[in-house]
């Protein structure tokens, strides 16, 4: 992901949906999103492949695809990137082995941010910043860390969590390159709608800031 000066929308998969839906649902909010994540634990080697097929198939270029922790199936399809969490092989040796890939790194606190930009994660993905359905229980970092995150690391951060339209402007604001929303899209009655509110949320406050649309 390369570093520009406007705000990004990165749009998850949930895990909860069949693989026919998330490809209807991405074919037809991929207009508004850059980066959509397949974030599918439960799925297998084959299954993510075949993903990755029907959504190219469907006209989302590879530019925006990023796979969830397999970084040899994201290599091996030319997707643009791979987001690793703490369960995944180290960004070092991601980083060594797949050097096309630009790595994300979900963090959670300034000692992971720092550990991973040390070991050369391209972007970070920081949150849960809002309570969330997602992680129930698990109360939210804060605006305040959030923007410490931002201040202190030289690399984009995305910011997870909690994420509606109503607080983009005071997520931007702290600097982030842009945000991450799994439900509030996928999940939401009408994704298209929903995406395009986010959307038009981020880039109404970049273009507030001056920024390049």
């Amino acid at each position: 992901m390369e570093i520009e000066n406007r705000r990004r929308l990165h749009v998850i998969s949930t895990g909860q949906q069949s693989r026919e839906e998330l490809v209807n649902i991405s074919k037809t909010i991929h207009p508004y999103l850059d980066m959509l994540h397949i974030r599918e634990k439960s799925w297998t080697g084959a299954e993510l492949i075949k993903t990755v097929d029907e959504l190219t198939a469907a006209g989302i270029p590879l530019r925006k695809l990023c796979i969830n922790d397999r970084a040899d199936i994201a290599y091996m399809k030319h997707a643009r990137g791979v987001q690793l969490s703490h369960h995944s092989a180290p960004v070092s040796l991601v980083k060594e082995r797949f050097p096309t890939l630009k790595i994300g790194s979900s963090v959670h606190s300034m000692q992971e941010a720092r550990l991973a930009c040390e070991e050369g994660a391209d972007f970070l993905l920081y949150g849960n910043v809002y309570e969330t359905t997602s992680k129930p229980g698990k109360k939210g970092t804060g605006i305040v860390n959030l923007e410490e995150i931002v201040l202190s690391i030289p690399l984009p951060v995305i910011a997870i969590g909690g994420m509606t339209p109503g607080r983009v402007a005071d997520i931007v604001r702290t600097g982030v390159k842009g945000i991450a929303v799994l439900s509030g899209i996928f999940l939401a009655e009408d994704p298209l709608e929903a995406a395009r509110a986010y959307y038009q949320a981020i880039h109404k406050e970049g273009k507030q800031l001056g920024e390049t649309i």
